[in-house]
């Protein structure tokens, strides 16, 4: 649906969600927005309502509340506002988020749903507001603003081309873009990599997940991983609970081998996270993995029928960055899922996201053959 297809004088009405029901109303927005979008993913509703319930770990650390705009009796956009006590503690206590925003081309219905926003952080203090954060910048984030030609992978947004117009018009700013490569995981290894590789492999030792002991070694990712985005932007740490429940979420679906670390002298270095991209099979389920849904997804997982992947999460602790050991590193642990993922039959995967102005990451993209193909934007406003 476009604006052209409103009503005249259509009476556009917002009101929170506050029950079991209007959480319903909530989730589904999304399936009427891109109802002519054959890009879209339809999210599973079962995660959905776990991950906006009071289980999910965010909330330990984060308030929020969500709305559902109206029109004519049908749900045509919803948003939440946030506020994250971890992202006051390191950005001031006056910062506040909006996310989960889902919106037809109305820019009555856009105004609406923002004015509700605003007006809830406004409340609270809240003077300087950015997102979209879908709760937190470690999870999904951001508004498509480039590559609507291709469907997104696993755990990646999806927005229809007048997202950033309307809130744009609503006075919201660019405040920063994210990027999204793509690369065939047949690539040939680049000459100055394979130097570094060959230079310093003799100090590095390679490994792959521990299942017997899975949570120490969430534990140790996370460790590493906080310590390698550290001083990035935006950077929110991940609690313990919150790494731990996105470890659990996967568990069943991730082989072994598409969890690397790099340990230098015994100690774990590095690592990165190869996801297969469950999409391809989501797009098929419709939001049900009801009666044969879940049987479907685990099946194609371990029968090797997925064709594409995704490295959600890679990190080189801070002490080795912008040196020729940290590019190493980095360097192997890009290279060693290779096999795994072909033996898998994976052919091409996704690296998101990064950070435009991450030149360093950018150059070893560039250097295997990579191809930028999505561009995701965080917008702000101060109230």
């Amino acid at each position: 649906m476009n604006k052209h297809d409103k009503p005249g004088n259509s009476k556009v009405t917002v009101r929170p969600v506050m029950s079991y029901r209007d959480m319903g109303k909530f989730i589904d927005v999304p399936w009427h927005v891109y109802a002519n979008d054959p890009l879209w993913v339809p999210p599973l509703r079962l995660e959905r309502r776990f991950h906006f319930s009071r289980f999910n770990p965010f909330f330990k650390h984060g308030e929020w509340q969500a709305w559902v705009a109206f029109q004519n009796g049908q749900a045509v956009g919803r948003i939440s506002a946030q506020i994250d006590s971890l992202h006051q503690e390191r950005y001031g206590t006056d910062s506040g988020h909006f996310g989960l925003f889902e919106c037809i081309d109305d820019a009555e219905v856009c105004g609406a749903l923002m004015l509700n926003a605003e007006a809830w952080l406004a409340s609270r203090e809240i003077r300087r507001v950015s997102g979209p954060f879908n709760l937190s910048i470690n999870q999904e984030c951001g508004i498509l603003v480039d590559g609507f030609d291709t469907p997104p992978v696993i755990m990646m947004p999806h927005s229809p081309r007048w997202y950033g117009r309307l809130l744009e018009e609503q006075g919201y700013q660019p405040v920063k873009d994210l990027l999204a490569y793509k690369v065939r995981v047949d690539f040939e290894v680049p000459r100055v990599m394979q130097i570094m590789i060959n230079r310093f492999s003799p100090k590095i030792k390679l490994r792959t997940l521990n299942r017997d002991q899975f949570d120490a070694e969430m534990e140790m990712l996370r460790d590493i991983f906080n310590d390698a985005w550290s001083e990035n932007w935006g950077f929110i740490p991940f609690t313990r609970e919150e790494f731990a429940e996105l470890g659990s979420s996967l568990r069943l679906l991730l082989p072994d081998e598409f969890i690397q670390v790099a340990e230098v002298d015994g100690k774990p270095s590095a690592f990165m996270v190869g996801l297969p991209n469950l999409n391809e099979i989501l797009t098929e389920l419709n939001g049900s993995l009801f009666p044969l849904g879940w049987l479907k997804l685990v099946n194609r997982v371990r029968n090797h029928q997925i064709r594409t992947g995704r490295i959600p999460l890679m990190g080189v602790r801070k002490q080795f960055h912008n040196t020729p050991l940290g590019l190493a590193l980095a360097c192997l642990v890009i290279d060693a899922p290779r096999q795994a993922g072909i033996a898998r039959g994976i052919q091409e995967v996704e690296m998101s996201w990064i950070l435009e102005d991450n030149v360093a990451m950018r150059n070893i993209l560039d250097s295997i053959g990579s191809e930028q193909y999505k561009r995701y934007r965080i917008y702000g406003k101060t109230l």
